[in-house]
């Protein structure tokens, strides 16, 4: 009696699970969502791909002094265009890059405006609510910049050097980064990241928000601020170019490590699967290192491995 009890209520409780599956799956997109197959039939029918980019976010993506789209997002985006032109067999594919702003780029992928986001996105379950991601693209992370005459202490505590087992940001590091100014461009992880440190250190700095890293660089060597936090390689490229470089440097540590990868529009099943298998055919095929070392440098084994690990197979 008890184990046909038991039974019953198994299967009552599975059917209230298949119950609340079927609810979801019935639910509508959210209004301003693409639905399933949505992007590529108007891909089709438009004969034009819209793909957002960031102007600001080199390597990745920025706009050249031709006024052109260029970076290691942008080659990648540009590969997808080609096999959606492939795909549909459409004669003509008109190819439209929308400049976007850091804070607006999210919501452009969701509502529709355009139908790929190229740039430097951080993976996060917060933005997952919001837009869907590709399988990653590079091996991220946020790290920080700093002029070359910052204070050693300064520069020690930030490199984690002198705090073995212990986390970064921890014990007499409170006192190091006591009345400082730190910068982050709005809209990015690093600004999340950066504000969570100091609340958990319980420090009395001030944070200065920047549209982009080019003007949290100014604020660096103007000496408004101590250091700019944020993707490691957008930092070391900016570093390169600057006019200022010779006086900037570049930590040689990441805070922390953050799948960087391509946004689109939620609910939109064929678009996705579309855009990751062209990803994972171009990864295994052996044009990838090409494109890696051409803004990165030679690819060092945990870069290689990433890529092994994110290259799915058909």
């Amino acid at each position: 009696m008890e184990r046909e009890r038991s039974g019953r209520l198994w299967i009552n409780r599975l059917a209230v699970v298949i119950g609340a599956v079927t609810l979801v799956a019935a639910t509508p997109p959210v209004s301003g969502q693409t639905s399933p197959g949505g992007t590529l039939d108007r891909i089709r029918d438009t004969g034009r791909i819209r793909l957002g980019y960031r102007t600001d976010a080199r390597p990745f993506s920025y706009r050249d002094e031709s006024g052109t789209a260029a970076g290691y997002s942008i080659a990648l985006c540009q590969q997808i265009a080609d096999a959606v032109k492939s795909e549909l067999q459409v004669a003509t594919l008109a190819v439209e890059w929308v400049p976007l702003a850091a804070e607006g780029r999210f919501r452009a992928a969701r509502q529709g405006t355009i139908d790929l986001l190229c740039g430097a996105d951080t993976v996060t379950l917060e933005r997952r609510s919001e837009v869907a991601f590709s399988i990653p693209i590079f091996p991220g992370g946020i790290g920080a910049l700093l002029r070359s005459d910052a204070p050693l202490r300064l520069r020690e505590v930030l490199s984690g050097r002198g705090q073995t087992f212990r986390p970064t940001w921890r014990a007499s590091a409170s006192q190091v980064l006591q009345a400082r100014a730190f910068s982050a461009v709005t809209g990015t992880t690093a600004e999340k990241w950066l504000a969570g440190r100091i609340n958990d250190l319980s420090v009395l700095t001030t944070i200065v928000p920047v549209d982009v890293y080019d003007a949290g660089v100014d604020a660096l060597l103007a000496r408004r601020v101590d250091a700019l936090f944020g993707e490691r390689a957008i930092l070391l490229d900016t570093a390169r170019r600057h006019n200022g470089g010779r006086d900037l440097v570049v930590i040689d540590r990441l805070f922390t490590y953050e799948p960087l990868a391509l946004a689109l529009a939620p609910h939109d099943e064929p678009f996705l699967l579309f855009v990751d298998r062209t990803l994972a055919r171009f990864y295994a095929s052996g044009s990838l290192g090409a494109l890696y070392t051409k803004w990165f440098g030679e690819p060092d084994e945990s870069a290689v491995t990433f890529f092994r690990w994110n290259t799915l197979s058909d």
